[in-house]
């Protein structure tokens, strides 16, 4: 297997060579750590077992919570304590700046595979100089969209907010008229979580109302646009999407989606392979296309997401966890993580690769609509985004719930993130 990790064939050939000799293999039982959405934890057996077979160590998968705010919260427990019995923690982009004291420095280790990913993506996981997680997909999301029900109405995909508003009404109008009163116009993740500073950033950051806080560090938030775009998308609540889409994750988005009641969804490529699984009511009757832009403007946004892991600094396994770090973040991993579940790969020749592009079409797509992506403020925020995500995801849930206005919420948002920076961040 070529591109199995000289680590990885190391052990396996000590372990041939102790079995020659009549030893038992030293193998050892790495734990992963993981959230998980969709059939991500069924795949994560085969994903290994190339990886098992030739190293003759297992996997022992721990599946955290769905939703990121509490994986990181649990995380830092573990971390805290010196866990030594996780050793591997599939994290986060946002989280490197937050946890890499606690992790390897894998600079080393990946000098051969790191030139192979997208340097942005790299860079996102180096911390002073140390490489301490790799990258396994990276993630940006999509508008999905109802084919069938945008032509039998004679529509285009939406390309701002405000068409979206209206033709998600149109369509959900027309369709419970005709005998489906369980269909919404758009779905989307509302709860109060990680997942909401990611669809409102993307509200903000297209009609032009920036980035939260910008790269400089200067708090940018309490601005006209901003105000705009999330008194827009508080105008969609209990409309075009249910009151409980205040309570919806990923998960909860997907099963209205594809249940077949939704027109449009806003979510992460993870969906479009299930969407169009044999138990779907959408299989075949969907597509996607990049998000809308709003206000005006003319660019649209999508928050880069994505995936990583890293080794423990705690792991009585470390060989054999960086071992498995550097098989899952490699080309075979990446290229079966793209067929079986439409993760999107971090190598860049994976983008060109034929089976991908035959099985996963909208991969090859993808590759500009991610390039493009808006990054979270953790860089410039550092060890304090955790604070500034919630902060700023409670202002918004606040507002989509009617709890003051956007104006009223963000100017005690920006008066709060100004405490919490204080003289820097």
């Amino acid at each position: 297997m070529s591109i199995i990790t000289g680590r990885a064939l190391r052990s396996a050939a000590f372990g041939a060579l102790l079995a020659g000799l009549g030893l038992p293999a030293l193998a050892a039982d790495i734990t992963y750590v993981s959230g998980a959405v969709g059939n991500a934890v069924e795949n994560f057996k085969s994903l290994v077992k190339p990886w098992e077979e030739a190293t003759g160590n297992t996997v022992t998968l721990v599946p955290m919570p769905a939703s990121t705010t509490d994986q990181f919260g649990q995380y830092r427990l573990w971390l805290a304590a010196g866990n030594a019995d996780v050793d591997l923690y599939q994290t986060d982009v946002i989280w490197a700046p937050q946890l890499a004291d606690q992790f390897v420095d894998l600079t080393e280790a990946a000098k051969d595979l790191a030139p192979q990913h997208f340097p942005s993506i790299i860079e996102s996981q180096t911390v002073d100089g140390k490489l301490v997680a790799l990258p396994i997909f990276t993630d940006a999301p999509a508008l999905y969209y109802r084919k069938d029900l945008l032509d039998k109405y004679g529509k285009q995909p939406p390309k701002t907010w405000e068409e979206l508003g209206v033709i998600a009404k149109e369509i959900q109008d027309a369709e419970r008229a005709a005998g489906n009163p369980d269909l919404w116009g758009f779905v989307w993740q509302g709860n109060a979580y990680e997942g909401l500073t990611c669809n409102a950033l993307e509200w903000v950051k297209s009609f032009g109302g920036g980035q939260i806080v910008e790269p400089d560090g200067s708090i940018s938030i309490n601005n006209p646009q901003a105000v705009a775009a999330l008194e827009l998308a508080k105008s969609w609540v209990g409309t075009v999407s249910p009151g409980g889409v205040l309570a919806y994750q990923e998960e909860e988005a997907r099963g209205v989606w594809q249940t077949g009641n939704a027109v449009f969804m806003r979510n992460w490529p993870y969906a479009y392979t299930l969407g169009n699984g044999d138990d779907s009511a959408v299989k075949g009757k969907f597509d996607v296309v990049p998000l809308p832009t709003g206000g005006g403007n003319d660019t649209s946004a999508a928050t880069l997401g994505g995936w990583n892991v890293a080794v423990s600094k705690y792991s009585k396994n470390q060989e054999a966890a960086i071992s498995l770090a550097l098989y899952l973040a490699g080309p075979e991993a990446q290229k079966q993580r793209a067929l079986n579940e439409s993760n999107l790969p971090t190598i860049v020749a994976l983008y060109d690769d034929p089976d991908i592009a035959a099985q996963q079409p909208i991969i090859p797509r993808w590759k500009d609509v991610f390039l493009q992506a808006v990054p979270r403020p953790s860089a410039p925020t550092k060890g304090k985004y955790n604070e500034v995500s919630s902060k700023f995801w409670s202002a918004v849930h606040s507002t989509l719930s009617g709890e003051g206005t956007a104006a009223e919420n963000l100017e005690v948002l920006e008066a709060d993130l100004t405490d919490l920076k204080g003289s820097g961040w």
